[in-house]
């Protein structure tokens, strides 16, 4: 099969762009970083600029507000968070070891009366399944903490982002405006409408979840704290900070935060109860109030094509294909779709002949 020259020069594009950013993986995560924040941003810059005030100046308010906000977290939340995180994972195994003894003591006799001689092989199964899960999630977190590069990159993401920003929001109607001169003439409307699909689609996800992801971590952090969970600020922003993979979020802060309050609370089942309870007030808030309402449903990411592209992005780029894999996986929807529609409509869907004119009859 023959392309077309455009289809082959566009498909050359992409692949050096897939190229280059892998080969430059390890230094683009600040720049990348700029960059969607200056997407989430450019909204309220542009509406500051719409009521009279210069882009520069809007910029530079916009900056200077998420840099104030960024600090009074770090300020107020990121010691408590830390003393928290490390405190959790110096006491992870001690909990494992205390869940493990009550699989297999007083907590488990209502499972003897079910399983009966089967019992053994039970609680063996379930101590090496745990002790597994546990390493893993041990292994995991020294992974991405592990070596002076981690450290290099969080240095360059707190410097250079910022920056970046900055200097995007400021010249973003003229980057917007040449990007455009250089469409193709003849199928600039088609690009355009094509262009204003992929924007509605990522901002829908991305601007919107992020709002869904920081209410339900505020809201997990408060709510598991007042009920005297322990680590339970830990769990709730962890939870609320994953909630954008669909299931994997909530469900990950719901196994830690029952098998902590099942140890924790152990006899007393209403406190483990109470903390299931907060869960399923978080997935009735997420899933019929907020999403609708801050996501909406125009987005068109189906949750196994985003999980595939979180899987798909963060193996080839690591972190930092994480942080593509939502907005290309939502472009990339969008081009499927139109050519699905493309094809719906061609004569290799329909059938009919094509005209010598190029019409089909």
């Amino acid at each position: 099969m023959i392309l077309h020259p455009q289809v082959r020069f566009w498909l050359t594009v992409l692949g050096l762009f897939v190229l280059l950013a892998w080969l430059l993986s390890s230094v683009l995560l600040p720049f990348v970083a700029g960059l969607a924040l200056a997407y989430f941003l450019n909204p309220v810059t542009s509406r500051l600029e719409h009521w009279g005030v210069k882009r520069l100046v809007a910029s530079l308010i916009v900056i200077a507000c998420a840099i104030l906000v960024l600090l009074l977290l770090f300020l107020l939340v990121i010691p408590i968070f830390g003393s928290q995180l490390a405190a959790f994972l110096q006491g992870l195994p001690e909990y494992i070891v205390k869940l493990q003894r009550l699989a297999a003591g007083e907590g488990a006799q209502w499972l003897r009366g079910i399983v009966g001689k089967n019992m053994p092989s039970i609680e063996q199964g379930l101590s090496q399944l745990v002790s597994q899960g546990a390493s893993y999630l041990l292994t995991l977190v020294q992974s991405i903490w592990s070596g002076g590069q981690a450290l290099i990159s969080l240095f360059s993401i707190i410097v250079i982002t910022p920056v970046v920003a900055f200097y995007i929001l400021n010249d973003w109607n003229s980057m917007v405006a040449k990007v455009d001169s250089w469409l193709p003439v003849k199928n600039r409307d088609t690009i355009r409408q094509i262009a204003r699909q992929m924007d509605r689609a990522i901002a829908g996800f991305v601007r919107g979840q992020a709002l869904v992801c920081f209410l339900l971590g505020a809201y997990y952090a408060i709510s598991l704290t007042i009920a005297g969970l322990n680590f339970g600020l830990v769990i709730g922003i962890v939870s609320g900070i994953i909630t954008f993979i669909p299931y994997v979020g909530s469900l990950t802060g719901f196994v830690l935060a029952v098998g902590i309050a099942i140890v924790q609370f152990f006899p007393d089942w209403s406190m483990v109860l109470a903390i299931i309870a907060i869960f399923l007030v978080g997935q009735f808030l997420e899933g019929y109030i907020l999403s609708p309402k801050l996501v909406g449903d125009s987005v068109g990411l189906h949750p196994v094509w985003l999980m595939l592209a979180l899987l798909a992005f963060g193996y080839l780029l690591g972190f930092l294909g994480l942080l593509l894999a939502v907005p290309l996986a939502a472009a990339l929807g969008v081009l499927v779709r139109f050519a699905l529609d493309q094809y719906l409509q061609s004569p290799m869907y329909t059938g009919e002949p094509i005209a010598p004119d190029g019409e089909i009859t």
